[in-house]
């Protein structure tokens, strides 16, 4: 029987230099990045960092090391730039060599669109002004690219709660395929029916020949919060469950983990990064936090969670 490859979850564990120290006693962390629902890009040697926090649009951060970040004084995606006025949530960015393009995808109240720009610092615009899918409110929309070179979009539809979907795009990479929209994942475990139905933040990534789908359940604000991954043999499905999950929930201090994204850095290592709540009792803004992502051969997935998580710090 083919053995499957399952997901090995470690966290860093790394300390860094002392800048500003936060206010609050259970958090001994310095000045973290103030993001959620984090997406991190490598190009050229250096990392940019996107994600929800600004009410007018999508900031963007750079470091040369994941550990030292720079806050650009101009936002990557402004308003203005697209049909929206409001929720700008959840971006990824991606660069296509294909089309010399860098391009984000993002959630603006509660529709999903893409921009495009000549630089992964921006400024994206958007050609036509619009949502890509005008038929329903849909967030957390995350690009994947097969290896035949066949586009597909995942996001995440208001249907029995909030449901993963999935559909074909066009060479554009811009123009949904209504006649391949199908359903992927719906709340269907315990652990993710602590704080309303969801399923939300998907990111999908295929080792060897099995696809992996990593996503969060449970209500954001809740401390309960957390990721669980499924796998496939197809980006259609059908997606089995890990029967483990969450590999991802409350580790050490930090809760309401999760609506993350995955890279790799400049030693080719896969990495996971997340949010957490800034504090015990105080959601927003939330913080950035990062991880190693390892397959293993096991017959029983293992997740291995470092004793000590610890958040990027802000350069001043």
């Amino acid at each position: 029987m083919k053995r499957l490859v399952y997901l090995s979850l470690v966290l860093i564990l790394t300390s860094f230099s002392s800048c500003e120290k936060n206010s609050v006693s259970d958090f001994q962390y310095t000045t973290p990045v103030l993001l959620g629902d984090p997406n991190i890009l490598y190009h050229d040697n250096t990392y940019y960092a996107y994600g929800t926090n600004a009410s007018d649009g999508i900031e963007v951060y750079t470091s040369e090391d994941l550990h030292t970040w720079h806050k650009s004084p101009h936002l990557a995606l402004h308003k203005d730039s697209t049909w929206a006025e409001r929720w700008f949530w959840a971006p990824e960015v991606y660069y296509v060599p294909e089309k010399n393009k860098f391009f984000m995808y993002f959630t603006a109240d509660e529709h999903i669109g893409v921009a495009t720009a000549d630089s992964p610092l921006g400024p994206f615009t958007q050609e036509m002004k619009e949502p890509m899918w005008i038929d329903g409110k849909a967030i957390d929309n995350s690009l994947f690219i097969d290896d035949d070179g066949t586009p597909y979009l995942y996001f995440v539809r208001f249907t029995d709660g909030s449901v993963v979907w999935v559909a074909e795009l066009e060479d554009d990479l811009k123009t949904v395929k209504n006649e391949t929209l199908a359903p992927c994942i719906h709340v269907s475990q315990n652990w993710e029916r602590i704080q309303g139905r969801i399923n939300e933040g998907p990111f999908i990534v295929k080792h060897g020949e099995l696809y992996y789908m990593t996503y969060s359940a449970n209500h954001f604000e809740s401390p309960y919060y957390g990721v669980g991954y499924a796998t496939a043999n197809s980006p259609y499905g059908p997606w089995t469950k890990y029967e483990g999950n969450p590999i991802l929930q409350k580790p050490k201090d930090y809760i309401g983990v999760g609506h993350h994204s995955l890279f790799n850095d400049k030693h080719g290592q896969l990495k996971i990064v997340f949010h957490a709540h800034y504090a015990p009792g105080k959601v927003l803004p939330r913080i950035m936090l990062m991880a190693d992502v390892d397959f293993s051969d096991d017959a029983v997935p293992v997740m291995k969670i470092g004793e000590e998580v610890l958040a990027p710090v802000v350069s001043r």
